[in-house]
């Protein structure tokens, strides 16, 4: 089935999807939390780009494990800023 010309989703994709933003959002927000302004631009350009070359993936074992990647990367983020206060 497709809506306007794109094919819906199943639940399990739904979610999914619904993750890998969940994911790029909080990234996002704790990069806020960098203190250097070049360094947080470094770090957008960089999960932006990641995002977008990855975006095309179908696999739903590829997606689950980019998304445990990106979710290690988040961690060590937050613990590296931890550090840094």
């Amino acid at each position: 089935m497709s809506v306007n010309g794109k094919a819906m989703l199943s639940l399990k994709e739904f979610f999914l999807r619904k993750k890998v933003l969940k994911l790029y959002k909080d990234i996002l927000l704790c990069i806020r939390e960098v203190p250097s302004q070049e360094d947080q631009k470094e770090l957008r350009e960089w999960v932006r780009r990641d995002f977008k070359a990855n975006k095309y993936h179908k696999d739903q074992y590829a997606i689950k494990s980019l998304l445990k990647y990106g979710e290690r990367s988040l961690k060590e983020l937050r613990q590296n800023l931890e550090f840094t206060r």
